[in-house]
């Protein structure tokens, strides 16, 4: 695989996830989750009654609104919601990280996902257990940009380039598209969510075409993709999944344009399966 051009490490803790993980990741595109999406999550982690679900929001900026509403669908199911909010330089009670470990379903809220790896990165703890938690097989969660933070290589959903935030990009340019490190669930693809609705695929052109090595995966929202066995996904919800791929590792450029030959797009609905 060649070595992604275009990451900024800000991450201080790198991890080298087993090729044998038993784990699951549920990975929810934003937006409204509907009964049927959220059931079959608590169902793949194994959920029963009066189980807890640990609940992340640090990416939000209202964290307890982000806590609320994820809430309200797990405790709907009778299920404990755990808050497991916390802010740099906030010391963690050791009783806290006992009962994350023991958490079938680690849920990450949206709102900006290099807010939340910049908390996370500074609570080694905490990054440990969820990828050990990962290992040992249980379910990663995340919606939004708890879905951007699965892949190693994570998108910030800046520009380079142009410095005022767009929710989709009008161009298609080299050395545009900002990134930095994620969570590293995933090693061989990137995710990037609201893909649909935002008209996300100028981004993630640009990206497989300066790294061919990865795959581009767009979630849309109310929609999710269920990964087992590290690379096999499922489509679970009521939109679509895009899937890129530069298998030829085409790249040509002109005046900063990209151009590339090859490249395929594959469009996936509910219950379709893939491997990336």
């Amino acid at each position: 695989m060649k070595k992604f051009l275009l990451v900024v490490t800000v991450s201080l803790f790198n991890f080298s996830f087993s090729q044998n993980n038993k784990g699951k990741l549920f990975i929810i595109g934003g937006g409204s989750r509907p009964d049927f999406l959220v059931d079959r999550m608590v169902k793949e982690a194994g959920l029963n009654p009066g189980d807890a679900v640990a609940i992340f929001p640090q990416a939000s900026s209202e964290q307890d609104s982000s806590f609320y509403y994820a809430k309200q669908q797990f405790e709907k199911r009778n299920l404990k919601a755990v808050n497991y909010a916390f802010k740099k330089g906030e010391k963690l009670p050791s009783s806290k990280l006992d009962s994350l470990k023991k958490a079938k379903l680690i849920y990450v809220g949206g709102g900006d996902q290099v807010i939340f790896m910049d908390i996370i990165n500074t609570y080694p703890e905490v990054k440990n257990i969820l990828k050990e938690s990962y290992e040992k097989g249980n379910m990663i969660a995340g919606t939004s940009a708890g879905a951007a933070i699965m892949s190693e290589v994570m998108i910030t959903g800046n520009q380079l380039k142009y410095k005022d935030y767009e929710n989709t990009f009008d161009n298609i340019e080299s050395q545009n598209v900002e990134t930095s490190s994620g969570m590293g669930f995933i090693k061989s693809a990137v995710i990037d969510q609201h893909f649909v609705v935002r008209s996300r695929y100028n981004r993630l052109l640009s990206l497989i075409i300066e790294n061919p090595g990865y795959q581009g995966i767009g979630i849309d929202e109310g929609t999710a993709i269920l990964v087992k066995n590290n690379n096999k996904a499922e489509v679970v919800g009521r939109a679509q999944v895009i899937v890129f791929k530069n298998p030829k590792n085409s790249k040509t450029s002109y005046t900063e344009k990209l151009g590339s030959r090859g490249i395929t797009l594959d469009i996936y609905l509910n219950g379709d399966e893939f491997t990336f």
